[in-house]
């Protein structure tokens, strides 16, 4: 394992290379401790499921550095594109995880074989860095052995999940401690899971959501 401390010693270029020949990174975000992958090694995509020991229909999500990732990711639904927009603009960077139709850019291992992808920018300065130095995008999963809580900060990492992957990053700054509210944009609204932002919040931006 390499460990990598958030302060001076945190070497951006020397991480965008690891992941970029396969590494897996454990790293903050706004919400909670990411578990993260290059989209372009799928080996490093597979082994993300074996780390967490986690069913491989259970999707990752795209983490963006940049609003201008998520067209490259997805494909907007032109009906919903205001919405869409209103929704960036008012919760990006921060805990709402949109989902899109995905474009080819995305490998099937990501997404479970599905036609969709779960994109968000998290409201965190040091991921978006650590995201962008790594081509703007990371597949991502939160730092956990599934079935065990999300970690809320470096503390409630698992010695388990840390011994298993290349880089880990200890940060001074603790998330939320609260995951993403989900919101799936390809047809008529629906919030599959509400979290670090209400159902409330977002009614009163783009009116009813199932």
């Amino acid at each position: 394992m390499k460990k990598l401390f958030e302060n001076s010693n945190l070497n951006y270029e020397k991480i965008s290379n690891m992941v970029a020949n396969g590494a897996l990174i454990i790293y903050p975000t706004d919400t909670v401790y990411g578990l993260g992958a290059s989209i372009d090694v799928k080996k490093s995509l597979d082994k993300i499921y074996e780390v967490k020991e986690r069913d491989e229909k259970s999707p990752l999500i795209a983490l963006l550095s940049d609003e201008k990732y998520v067209e490259k990711v997805a494909l907007i639904n032109e009906l919903n594109r205001k919405k869409i927009e209103i929704l960036i603009k008012t919760f990006w960077p921060g805990g709402l995880t949109i989902i899109l139709d995905k474009k080819r850019i995305i490998p099937p291992n990501m997404v479970s074989n599905g036609s969709s992808v779960g994109v968000r920018i998290p409201n965190h300065k040091i991921s978006i860095k650590i995201i962008e130095t790594c081509g703007g995008i990371l597949a991502t999963t939160s730092a956990n052995i599934s079935g065990e809580p999300s970690p809320r900060s470096y503390d409630e990492l698992s010695e388990k999940i840390k011994s298993r992957v290349e880089i880990v990053i200890d940060d001074n700054e603790t998330p939320k401690g609260v995951e993403s509210t989900i919101i799936d944009m390809r047809g008529i609204p629906k919030i599959l899971r509400e979290g670090h932002i209400t159902r409330i919040d977002i009614e009163k931006i783009i009116g009813k959501v199932e």
